[in-house]
């Protein structure tokens, strides 16, 4: 696995939005927080840009704008502005070459969660699967969620500790931490962003599903090899859950 190398104060960070539109606005706080970080922030025309779609740009107009900021030298991290759905479209479209040379922290979650497992996948590249600009909106800069991204990019060892749950299993593991959304990842199963996770710590996380369709997709894992030999398992946040007929008792 190779690791990008971790940023120090004036280096630049590149923020783009491949997916869903996203205001300039809302992005203010991250910008100015990165930059009291000691970054330089250079900001995309996808970020706050014209699109009257739900689309920031056309797909050859994301696509663009994300290749140029994969081949920017100057550029030692990209961060992107928020997910939704849009980075399937766009993929098969990237080339790699010069990223492969020079790689620097990708950073984001949900949609570009199919951008993570390409990486590891086709290059064994790390990446941060990590909050976005519109996140850091949400109780303010000093929560442990952003403050996590910091200690990240300057290479601080992290260490997490998460509430029990009596569903857990309790034990030891080691390996790679791969994974992100579920309906992501069981989307690009089959393709050329597909992952392997023998040996692995899979990690899972999700918002605004229906639990019986998180249960399929949960499914799709499983019946297509993707738990069978893992090192762990993680359930990281899955908000919003949509009510189903699905019942609280089914087991997995």
């Amino acid at each position: 696995m190779t690791l990008p190398p971790y940023l120090k104060k004036g280096d630049t960070i590149g923020i783009t939005c491949p997916a869903g539109y996203m205001a300039l606005e809302k992005a203010q706080t991250c910008i100015n927080t990165l930059q009291d970080w000691g970054y330089k922030v250079q900001v995309g025309s996808m970020l706050g840009s014209a699109s009257t779609s739900y689309f920031s740009g056309t797909d050859e107009e994301r696509c663009a704008e994300l290749q140029q900021m994969l081949d920017d030298k100057n550029i030692k991290a990209i961060l992107f502005g928020r997910g939704g759905y849009g980075m399937g479209r766009i993929i098969d479209q990237l080339d790699f070459k010069n990223f492969r040379k020079k790689p620097k922290w990708i950073i984001g979650f949900s949609d570009i969660t199919v951008l993570h497992t390409h990486l590891f996948n086709q290059y064994k590249i790390a990446s941060l699967h990590a909050p976005m600009a519109a996140a850091f909106n949400d109780g303010g800069t000093q929560n442990d969620y952003v403050l996590s991204l910091k200690h990240a990019l300057s290479g601080e060892k992290a260490t997490y500790l998460c509430a029990g749950n009596p569903q857990n299993k309790l034990g030891s593991a080691t390996g790679k931490l791969i994974g992100g959304n579920l309906a992501l990842l069981a989307h690009v199963i089959g393709t050329a962003s597909d992952f392997k996770t023998k040996n692995n710590i899979l990690f899972l996380e999700d918002i605004g599903e229906y639990l019986y369709n998180a249960d399929r997709m949960l499914y799709q894992l499983k019946r297509s090899g993707k738990l069978a030999s893992i090192s762990g398992l993680i359930f990281g946040g899955f908000t919003d859950m949509k009510d189903s007929i699905l019942v609280s008792n089914v087991s997995f």
